[in-house]
């Protein structure tokens, strides 16, 4: 699959492993001035974080494959699509998605008895594969799929719901996913997202937790020194690191 506008392969493997990531989740953008927004984070963001649920799987409708196709066509960034949707669509979501311009397309581990040919699919469309887990759901649920991914994210709230505050188990769900990829030797070919909860004082708890990546809507988007805002999202030390 060959689409104008996409990041160069390997992107992934490229993102920087000394410093956090910073992913944008587009959901916190102004949705009626999107190009505006788009043009006025790119030069901060690492990749771009779209939400897609269905109403069922998750209590909201967002974003649909016409408006990723939409969004592929302002930005180079690397979009990646987080699929909040029932097993029984979602390998014609991953289809539809990855077509409209996904570079990592991310389903849950709830899926279920599909995740397995999903993740295939995915890797078939030629899209990095990413696994999500709900709040819920015992972090046990990825181990299987460890060698068929790059990327897990962790859900420290609800799911498709905002504001809400951050989970007292999120860090060590964190903690309990980087001893897994470590025993595993995955550690350095999978990236560790946390999302939901994001606040400025979360962030510093969930890096100390071994994320890698943060999903940053009203911190990134609300804030009116963005350029400042990444600056200290860069400079959170390591965890073991002195601070």
């Amino acid at each position: 699959m060959t689409l104008a506008n996409r990041p160069a392969n390997g992107w992934l493997a490229a993102l920087p492993r000394h410093r956090m990531l910073a992913e944008f989740s587009l959901w916190s953008a102004d949705l009626c001035n999107m190009e505006r927004d788009l043009a006025r984070t790119g030069p901060h963001v690492d990749l771009f974080h779209i939400d897609v649920a269905d109403g069922r799987f998750a209590p909201t409708f967002l974003f649909f494959p016409d408006q990723v196709a939409r969004i592929r066509a302002l930005t180079t960034r690397p979009l990646h699509v987080h699929l909040m949707v029932e097993g029984d669509i979602v390998l014609s979501q991953i289809r539809q998605f990855a077509e409209a311009g996904a570079d990592l397309i991310s389903i849950h581990a709830e899926n279920g008895p599909v995740v397995g040919e999903a993740l295939a699919l995915i890797h078939e469309l030629g899209v990095e594969a990413g696994l999500v887990l709900r709040l819920e759901t015992p972090v046990e649920a990825v181990r299987p799929w460890l060698d068929q991914i790059a990327f897990v994210t962790l859900l420290g709230t609800e799911i498709g719901v905002k504001g809400v505050g951050l989970s007292d188990h999120a860090c060590p769900r964190l903690q309990a996913v980087r001893a897994m990829l470590r025993a595993a030797g995955r550690e350095n070919a999978v990236r560790l997202a946390a999302d939901g909860g994001i606040r400025e004082n979360t962030v510093p708890r969930l890096r100390a937790a071994s994320a890698e990546t943060v999903v940053m809507g009203s911190l990134a988007f609300g804030d009116p020194d963005l350029a400042a805002r990444i600056a200290w999202l860069h400079a959170l030390p390591a965890p073991g690191e002195a601070t």
